[in-house]
């Protein structure tokens, strides 16, 4: 896995600083009806700030890769199950069993706020360019449950890590505004830029949809599919306004933090950490009367 991240890194970097020159020399404009008349391009703070995450992130996977590597070895070596590493068909069975685990791994990271509160650095920019693939979170520990069944299948431990990193090459290019929409049997199956910008849209009809790493298929099996309409509104329904890395990384565990720390009872904790973002407890009767006495028109007579 290793080696290949380092082979496309070169390629990263070529094709951001390309993107980038050609919001310079061709200007903003996508074409007659595609998104709208501007897209958002780059900005050199919030560029910046993808770059440090995609840093910190890499900085962090260096000691935590080791966990996994040891977890994903420890199964594999517990299961009677092998899968030939000299078939063609175990390759086809990897690909579709890794992008089955992304599909819900990233479902989960938007459906749990533990989950979501490293999920979301991922989505925090307002912008959507090369760069904004490189904004990742700086606890990726969230991820590991949804591939330890890949090695219990017998998957070897080098498969599954080369498997995602084939998933997070192809994914880099998925983040930008440039590409329009492809020809329709790809859209149909492949993910493609038009649906992951529908992904990190903050528009209504885009919240939580298309999931997918390389197959659409999916969402479209799961119905989490949603195609790209109305202009997207990049970020965060609610935008935290700051480039500062650290505020990025931790802005959610210390929100999550706060409501924990003043909820009152122990499910409403539980509730907080594990039902979905802007999850809130149902008041209590006594709570409930109160707020509707504060709401009766003066005028309105109170009930009998």
């Amino acid at each position: 896995m290793s080696e290949l991240i380092a082979y496309a890194i070169p390629f990263f970097i070529l094709l951001l600083v390309a993107e980038a020159l050609s919001y310079h020399l061709l200007g903003h404009d996508h074409g007659e009806g595609e998104h709208g008349d501007r897209l958002r391009g780059y900005e050199n703070r919030d560029t910046a700030t993808s770059l440090t995450m995609g840093l910190g992130n890499v900085a962090i996977n260096v000691g935590w890769k080791i966990v996994v590597v040891a977890c994903y070895v420890g199964l594999y070596e517990l299961t009677p199950l092998r899968l030939p590493s000299d078939a063609w068909w175990t390759y086809a069975l990897l690909f579709l069993a890794d992008d089955f685990a992304f599909y819900w791994y990233h479902r989960v990271g938007h459906r749990v706020r533990i989950a979501w509160a490293s999920h979301v650095v991922h989505h925090s920019s307002e912008h959507y360019n090369l760069s904004t693939a490189l904004r990742q979170p700086w606890v990726p520990m969230t991820a590991l449950p949804f591939w330890l069944p890949l090695a219990l299948l017998g998957f070897a431990p080098w498969m599954i890590l080369g498997m995602q990193a084939v998933s997070l090459i192809y994914q880099f290019g998925l983040h930008t505004e440039r590409i329009g929409r492809l020809w329709s049997p790809i859209e149909f199956v492949f993910n493609t830029p038009s649906h992951h910008r529908v992904h990190h849209g903050a528009n209504e009809q885009y919240l939580d949809k298309n999931y997918g790493g390389i197959l659409i298929l999916w969402d479209r099996l799961f119905d989490t599919f949603e195609p790209e309409g109305e202009r997207v509104r990049y970020g965060l329904t609610t935008n935290i306004e700051t480039f500062n890395p650290v505020k990025v990384a931790t802005h959610e565990w210390r929100a999550i933090w706060d409501d924990v720390r003043t909820a009152e009872t122990w499910r409403d904790r539980a509730g907080y950490a594990l039902r979905g973002p802007g999850w809130q407890p149902q008041p209590t009767n006594a709570a409930a009367g109160e707020a509707a006495a504060k709401a009766r028109p003066a005028t309105a007579p109170a009930e009998a």
